[in-house]
């Protein structure tokens, strides 16, 4: 009985969300998210180095040489980053203490506003949109043109400048 459980207990894990290898169409899809439904390239630039798309918008950090890991990435994506420019795209962010364990009272007595996201994202949004960040940005140094090329999977105008 204890080998059946174990065996169950690890065909968990291997179908839980966390784990799954994503594919070439999720990475589509998070590039989709990056640029259109979160505009994450409005702040962070379309290469995800900080320089920014819109005048307009505020000075996202540069992901390229970010630090973070995939679980951060996915708790600032969700929650935002209190004092910064960063949204919370989590529609249900700072309605308990999910998010830094505050609240919205919480961030207000500390004179925090958060910014509105352009849109609010699904849990599976979340995690394609760190899937794309995290294979093809997080902490993957200055944009070459390999590197152009890799992150539009194949020649794109943008690589052209690139060397």
């Amino acid at each position: 009985m204890r080998v059946v459980c174990f065996l169950f207990a690890a065909l968990a894990l291997q179908l839980s969300p966390a784990v799954y290898a994503a594919d070439a169409e999720d990475f589509s899809d998070g590039m989709r998210i990056f640029q259109q439904k979160a505009n994450c390239q409005g702040c962070h630039g379309w290469a995800g180095d900080g320089r920014k798309m819109d005048n307009q918008m505020p000075t996202g950090a540069n992901l390229r040489e970010s630090k973070l890991d995939r679980a951060a990435l996915v708790m600032v994506i969700k929650c935002g980053l209190p004092g910064t420019g960063m949204p919370p795209f989590d529609r249900f962010a700072y309605t308990d203490a999910r998010c830094f364990g505050k609240t919205k009272a919480d961030l207000s007595a500390a004179g925090i506003h958060m910014s509105d996201p352009p849109a609010t994202l699904q849990p599976r949004e979340v995690e394609l949109l760190a899937d794309f960040i995290t294979a093809k940005i997080l902490g993957k140094g200055a944009m070459t043109r390999a590197a152009c090329i890799d992150y539009w999977d194949g020649e794109a105008e943008p690589c052209n400048d690139l060397k």
